[in-house]
């Protein structure tokens, strides 16, 4: 798969706008959720564009709601495309995962049994997605809290058919295996080991926290805190065996200062900037 140019990046918060806006960081971009810009204009679209005529800018979408038992809405599609055709984003990307039940909107992202009737559900709603897109999108790989029963496949192999059969691109987060793995017992570098890794065009990472009554047995992704060593042990695996790919640090609460956001964000450019200048062959 081409490699963008990109390198580093970090969520668009309206806190930091002024000092993202004259921000002249190598390889600087900026990820949104663009639920929050489908309007046809206001200050909030017009601090999006300011942005993006200096930056490059990702759209990370939380409300498509591919594993539901529906299609996409189309109304919603309908701006998701208007809003790219005006930003041009480098890559859009949503969850492998489901919000709506029956016109009813859940403030989460919720989990599903990998069987095969959900496989061929979801890369139907993919390439309607990607259909009205005029583009690929990545998918994320999940943060999983509890065993959930009836799969017929491996989380890591689902992903792969998803892109066998449609075409899209994945997004992986380092921080959701570390926390998965974690609550669910099982091993983050041998899950990576089976990721395909030549799908993906975007790499998140974030930090999380422990459960306030179970402690470490139940991490939560919170995106509320830096990025925890661990992971970046196993960022710094995965780039190893990918070379450089456009990566997101992820904070959306407890947010800190601009510049401890951009410290955080010039280890990856830094891990980045020393990997092989192209995609190894993956295992």
């Amino acid at each position: 798969m081409t490699r963008s140019p990109l390198t580093a990046g970090l969520g668009l918060k309206p806190q930091h706008y002024d000092e993202a806006l004259h921000c002249s960081a190598s390889g600087l971009w900026w990820e949104v959720h663009p639920e929050n810009y489908l309007a046809d204009g206001g200050p909030r679209l017009a601090w999006l564009e300011a942005i993006r005529a200096r930056h490059p800018v990702a759209l990370h979408g939380v409300s498509l709601s591919l594993a539901a038992d529906a299609p996409p809405d189309a109304a919603h599609l309908a701006r998701l495309a208007a809003l790219a055709r005006r930003v041009e984003p480098a890559i859009i990307s949503e969850h492998l995962a489901w919000s709506t039940w029956r016109g009813q909107y859940l403030p989460d992202l919720l989990p599903f049994p990998r069987t095969h009737a959900a496989l061929q559900r979801i890369a139907d709603n993919i390439a309607r997605t990607q259909d009205a897109l005029q583009r690929p999108i990545a998918i994320e790989n999940p943060t999983h809290y509890l065993h959930i029963d009836g799969h017929d496949w491996a989380e890591t192999d689902f992903l792969a058919e998803l892109v066998q059969r449609t075409g899209c691109a994945l997004l992986l987060d380092v921080n959701n295996v570390y926390v998965s793995a974690n609550n669910l017992g099982f091993d983050a570098q041998t899950y990576l080991n089976a990721f395909p890794l030549h799908a993906v065009a975007e790499i998140h990472l974030a930090g999380h926290h422990a459960d306030p009554v179970h402690g470490n047995a139940l991490l939560i992704d919170s995106h509320d805190a830096p990025i925890a060593p661990a992971v970046w042990a196993l960022y710094a695996q995965v780039i190893a065996r990918t070379g450089p790919v456009p990566t997101l640090i992820e904070r959306d609460d407890h947010l800190p200062a601009f510049s401890e956001l951009l410290a955080e964000r010039e280890l990856a450019h830094s891990t980045l900037a020393s990997a092989p200048p192209q995609e190894a062959t993956c295992s």
